[in-house]
């Protein structure tokens, strides 16, 4: 008895404070102070939290609710039926112990869940990975996720900061109806530190914040036999030190009907790993994103019916990045059927935008509508003049063509029935000498409505090689 008084009152035992509530038990609640579960940040908890989320869902399912205190915790299993609340002041800290962290589903997690349905993360506490502990470089082995959930169904997440992973941050994978809102995620503690990564169908994200090094969202496709497809997300505010938004770069599956719209891109609170300025000739600014929106099928997948609408973006270094290729091959690989519209961005590098295939593999209808982009100039005619590599079975990102392509707006090439309405390019900055547009090898090429500064050299506006079928204003060529 005196050793139970002990630890009460020197290990801040929670008892009375901690309850499930049974869901098939109307509203009565089940005290369950047999656990033995610490909230004063230095004890391990694991075993006691996890025997409360097993027994509630046992018994039905339920609330398990953890008031303010700091948890610390190895890997937690969240059950069927079961809601894990983060009451305001409440915080789950990860382990620094990579052997509290058993192996799941190929990766380590902190959260964990597999084949659980109806699950949820509520509350205004927060998930901290404590992820500086672990393993440090781009891809080092033996790294938790922050949470990671395989083959759930109807799965919630609201109101929680998900902070400091070992890993990527919230990866959710062949789940089916996941629900995410008003959730804040802080992703600076080491590589890969990914917000979303998104492999599942039926999916609503709105209202999110995520300040991330790594991809900001990013949707894979790991499974050539799984479909990533009926996906909302609206009203996040994203910033990223890699790509905003981001499709691939595992794309082995496919990605259909994604909704991408009224969100805000801009620079992170802090960048420690990349030192873009050191590494990207033009780039002054010691936090940039890569890309604003990374559209890449490289793995023998495809992507099609992708709506991406009424963006802002700024401090990134190419606006748009859209890539078919052949990393690994398939004879079903295709990218087509992309709209985006209603797009502002100012860019801080001298890397254009592009539109790229490789021969055999051709990007199909592309529509770009109503966007404003002020792109840095600095550019040269003799920039012009390079071979732009195919760079086929290479890693997709924006400088894979080097970092001076021939047109300072877009590049588009190996691509059928590409349309440009009501696109304006302007030049901020050194003056810039290279064409605003530049088409090799494109079926079906429309530039309608639209104003594309002119370079301060003496060449066109618009240059066209190998095209056909094509509708382009005189004055622009």
């Amino acid at each position: 008895m005196m050793k139970n008084m002990i630890i009460y009152s020197l290990l801040c035992f929670i008892s009375l404070f901690f309850s499930c509530t049974g869901k098939e038990h109307g509203n009565s609640n089940v005290a369950i102070d047999e656990y033995e579960i610490y909230a004063d940040g230095k004890t391990i908890t694991t075993r006691g939290l996890q025997k409360a989320i097993d027994d509630c869902s046992k018994n039905g399912g339920g609330i398990v609710s953890l008031p303010a205190g700091e948890y610390l915790t190895g890997t937690i299993v969240l059950k069927k039926n079961v809601t894990l609340k983060l009451e305001e002041g409440s915080k789950i800290i990860g382990s620094r112990n990579i052997s509290d962290y058993p192996d799941k589903g190929r990766r380590k997690a902190l959260i964990f869940a597999e084949k659980s349905d109806n699950i949820s993360i509520i509350g205004r506490g927060e998930i901290d990975g404590n992820g500086a502990a672990f393993n440090q470089g781009n891809d080092a082995p033996n790294r938790p996720t922050l949470v990671l959930l395989l083959d759930c169904n109807k799965v919630k997440v609201n109101g929680v900061k998900l902070s400091n992973s070992g890993f990527w941050t919230f990866r959710f994978v062949r789940c089916d109806g996941v629900d995410i809102s008003k959730v804040y995620v802080e992703g600076h503690a080491n590589w890969n530190n990914d917000g979303f990564d998104i492999e599942s169908k039926n999916v609503t994200i709105r209202d999110c914040v995520l300040d991330t090094d790594d991809d900001a969202i990013c949707f894979k496709s790991e499974d050539p036999n799984y479909v990533v497809e009926n996906i909302t997300v609206t009203n996040c505010n994203l910033s990223s030190n890699c790509n905003y938004i981001k499709f691939g770069t595992a794309s082995a599956g496919g990605f259909r009907n994604i909704r991408v719209s009224d969100c805000i891109l801009h620079k992170c609170s802090k960048s420690l790993l990349r030192f873009w300025e050191k590494r990207v000739p033009g780039v002054t600014n010691p936090i940039t994103g890569i890309a604003g929106m990374a559209l890449e099928v490289v793995d023998g997948g495809f992507m099609e019916d992708v709506m991406i609408s009424d963006l802002t973006m700024e401090d990134v270094q190419t606006p748009v990045f859209i890539r078919l290729g052949r990393r690994k091959h398939s004879d079903n690989s295709y990218l087509k059927n992309i709209q985006i519209k209603n797009i502002t961005a100012t860019s801080v590098s001298y890397v254009a935008s592009s539109i790229t295939g490789v021969p055999g593999l051709r990007v199909e209808n592309v529509e770009i509508s109503d966007i404003d982009f002020r792109l840095k100039g600095g550019g040269k005619i003799i920039d012009t003049q390079a071979e732009v590599p195919e760079a086929e079975e290479e890693y997709p990102e924006n400088r894979m063509f080097g970092v001076m392509l021939p047109a300072y707006g877009f590049y588009v090439r190996h691509a059928d029935n590409i349309r440009f309405i009501n696109t304006k390019l302007s030049i901020i900055g050194n003056e810039e000498e290279r064409y605003a547009f530049v088409a090799d090898d494109v079926n079906g090429l429309e530039i309608i409505n639209s104003t594309l500064q002119s370079p301060f050299s003496e060449l066109s506006a618009v240059h066209l090689k190998d095209c056909k079928n094509i509708k382009v204003p005189e004055e622009l060529q």
